[in-house]
């Protein structure tokens, strides 16, 4: 007679198969590591009990810019480093390097799976909400460390966005301010803080400069280039304005360039579509999705935004004006929420441009031509660099002698242990 099993009892001893199979695994490959150990009389080699010594995670190719100039000083150092993509398109994927060794691990719950199970030293990222949903910190990864990928507030992360990191390197005092008071409200160990400045807005200033004596810097554009850069969630511009911010801006005349965030094309799907089908790429308005932001950021005579960090990229690494619009910043999905500060941004705003109003949306040719032609921002530009832009042209060098002095230290732990 066949013996017969029920599903249900088949998934829960084909369940139990795979748990025994794992631990099986794990036996064997601590059992492998020891005798290696003792086999090698104690002493670490190059691979570090077969542990990358540094990684970088990067969840999307747009972060490339914040990534690509440290690879290019681990590139310089000769030092190697394991660049992890979950987009397969990333840019790093193409560069032809001798030491950085860049990897497409999937997208999606089959990157956060591998990240999950990775054995590093150290790993550098700018994605927020380690342990907070699907990537958790790996039992093998000694340190984590984040990067911001903006000159700003470091709390308006989605809520606990940077708990869980071990180190955070920052650009400004700001921003180590806002780490303690997270910190201390929620009864968590203070994390390591490092000022490392701002590497990408530092390659930036260089392709500017570069432009410049090459004389590639370009003719004066003939009519205005307006480029109104939204954030993406319910405070952002688009999802606030619409319609009614793209007429007014279409009824100027002036050339309008419109960049949403990226990740509106994936959380705003509908809304995004609707306003690109009813105004489509024309003489008077286009949309931009470039990867790399330099060129639209250089070409713009001025920028229309909400909270986004781009204000920054754009205000005082091309030294051009702003306006910023009233979109009434809900708090409550963020860090920020935790503050009994102002956001350093809203403190910072009215010294770099103008706000504007809703009242004033179909006058907005008028606001743009009187900020435009005022001088009178320069100054505050002058001192939100001083405040956000630390050790300015050495944030690079800065961030790549932490992660090797970094580095060095859990070197010489894992060999006291």
């Amino acid at each position: 007679m066949l013996l017969y099993i029920d599903p249900g009892t088949g998934s829960m001893l084909f369940t139990i198969l795979i748990g025994v199979f794992g631990a099986a695994v794990y036996f064997f490959r601590g059992l492998f590591m020891k005798v290696k150990f003792i086999f090698s009389r104690g002493k670490l080699d190059k691979t570090m009990n077969d542990k990358l010594a540094y990684v970088i995670f990067s969840d999307h190719k747009r972060y490339w810019n914040i990534f690509e100039p440290i690879c290019d000083e681990f590139e310089k150092r000769k030092t190697e480093l394991t660049y992890m993509t979950a987009s397969e398109d990333d840019p790093a994927l193409s560069k032809e390097y001798e030491y950085i060794k860049a990897v497409y691990i999937g997208n999606g719950n089959k990157a956060f799976a591998k990240l999950n199970m990775l054995n590093a030293g150290i790993v550098l990222s700018t994605t927020p909400s380690l342990d907070v949903f699907q990537w958790k910190r790996s039992k093998d990864v000694q340190y984590y460390v984040h990067i911001p990928h903006a000159a700003s507030d470091i709390n308006i992360y989605r809520m606990f966005g940077i708990d869980y990191y071990d180190s955070i390197l920052i650009s400004g005092e700001f921003q180590k301010d806002q780490v303690r008071e997270l910190e201390a409200k929620r009864n968590l160990p203070e994390k390591e803080i490092y000022t490392v400045g701002i590497p990408y807005m530092d390659e930036m200033k260089k392709r500017i400069d570069t432009e410049k004596k090459s004389g590639k810097d370009g003719e004066k554009n003939k009519r205005p280039l307006v480029l109104l850069a939204s954030s993406w969630g319910t405070s952002g511009i688009l999802n606030r304005y619409g319609e009614r911010i793209l007429d007014a801006l279409i009824d100027t005349g002036y050339e309008i360039v419109v960049r949403p965030h990226p990740q509106s094309f994936t959380s705003e799907k509908e809304m995004i579509e609707r306003l690109m089908a009813k105004y489509p790429d024309g003489e008077k308005l286009t949309w931009n999705r470039d990867n790399d932001n330099f060129d639209i950021l250089n070409r713009a005579d001025i920028m229309i935004s909400d909270f986004s960090g781009v204000i920054f990229d754009f205000t005082l690494v091309y030294d051009k004006p702003v306006i910023y619009t009233d979109t009434q910043f809900d708090v409550s999905p963020y860090d920020a929420w935790w503050s009994d500060d102002e956001l350093w941004t809203y403190k910072v705003l009215p010294k770099l441009g103008v706000k504007l109003d809703s009242e004033r949306i179909e006058d907005i040719k008028s606001v743009i031509d009187l900020v435009i032609s005022d001088n009178k921002y320069q100054k505050g530009r002058d001192m939100a660099r001083s405040e956000c832009w630390e050790y300015m042209g050495k944030g690079t060098e800065r961030t790549v002698d932490y992660l090797m002095k970094k580095h060095d230290e859990l070197c010489a732990v894992r060999r006291e242990a």
